[in-house]
Parts: structure tokens; C-alpha cells; sequence
């Protein structure tokens, strides 16, 4: 490299196998790593924040070495973060890209706010229908409150 020549990336240590989350909303990705309780994941995890991002000005990435996320982890994933890619790695090659989605219906992974609801005082399992995906607002099946994206609290 020449002296005036100005390193612009910074290359970090590929993966052989797990699952790279990218393009997450850079203030999300510390939510992203504690959902996903990753703090406790012994295998490597490396992550990046306020990344230059020319679809979404700023972004973050999360590497998570031997993982592959469960339906409902990707679930979680699409409800803090729905803007990120999940891309699977397989012998240091990507095997699958993929888009999160929000998905419909959010079952098991999502507490009610409404102190009153049945699933706060009874051993019945949380579910919410996905009533907008785009400022994302989830409607409790069983008290019928609805939930903002903001006001989300995992179990």
C-alpha cells in the first residue's frame, strides 16, 4: 500500500461455519445480542457497530461462529432488527441469504405488557397477532391490548 493511500476497510476473521446478521439498525445491535442471549455463547462472536451503510447510513453486523438460528430466534431477530439479512456459512461459503420477515403471528417469545392479561398470572403461552409490520404493533390474542415495537419485552 502506497502512503497516500487511505485503508478504508477493515477485514475481520471469516467464519467456517454459522450465521452472519446483517444490516441491523446500528442502535439495535446490542438489543439483537441480548435477545439472542450471545454474551453466553461460547463459540466465537464478533460485532460491529455504526458501520457505513449506503442503503441505511449507518449499520451494524453480528458473526456468530457454530450457530444457526431456530424459527423463533430469527422471529426475535425480525422483530428487534426487521431490515437484516440472516446469511448461513457453510465451509467458509455462503450457503443462504436471506431476509428477515416479520412474521404474522408471534408465539412464546414475546411477554404481554398488560399486568392483567391471563399470560402474567397463568401457565399459558404468550400469543400475539402482528397487526403492522411496518411500525410494528402486536395485538395479544388473548386481552386483545396491543404492543409497539418499542414497548417489546422478551421472555
Amino acid at each position: 500500500m502506497e502512503n497516500n493511500e487511505t485503508r478504508k476497510e477493515l477485514k475481520v476473521t471469516a467464519i467456517g461455519n454459522g450465521s452472519v446478521i446483517d444490516h441491523i439498525p446500528a442502535e439495535n445491535v446490542f438489543q439483537v445480542i441480548r435477545i439472542l442471549n450471545l454474551e453466553a455463547f461460547s463459540d466465537m462472536v464478533l460485532f460491529a457497530t455504526n458501520l457505513e451503510s449506503q442503503k441505511m447510513g449507518k449499520k451494524g453486523i453480528i458473526k456468530i461462529s457454530n450457530k444457526f438460528f431456530r424459527p423463533d430466534e430469527i422471529n426475535k431477530i425480525a422483530l428487534v432488527a426487521p431490515t437484516a439479512t440472516l446469511i448461513i456459512i457453510r465451509d467458509f461459503k455462503v450457503a443462504e441469504k436471506k431476509k428477515v420477515e416479520v412474521p404474522d403471528t408471534v408465539e412464546k417469545i414475546v411477554k404481554c405488557f398488560n399486568p392483567n392479561c391471563i399470560t402474567n398470572h397463568e401457565n399459558v403461552s404468550t400469543r400475539f397477532t402482528v397487526i403492522d409490520k411496518g411500525d410494528l404493533r402486536l395485538q395479544c390474542h388473548y386481552c386483545e391490548k396491543v404492543t409497539s415495537g418499542k414497548s417489546i419485552s422478551f421472555l
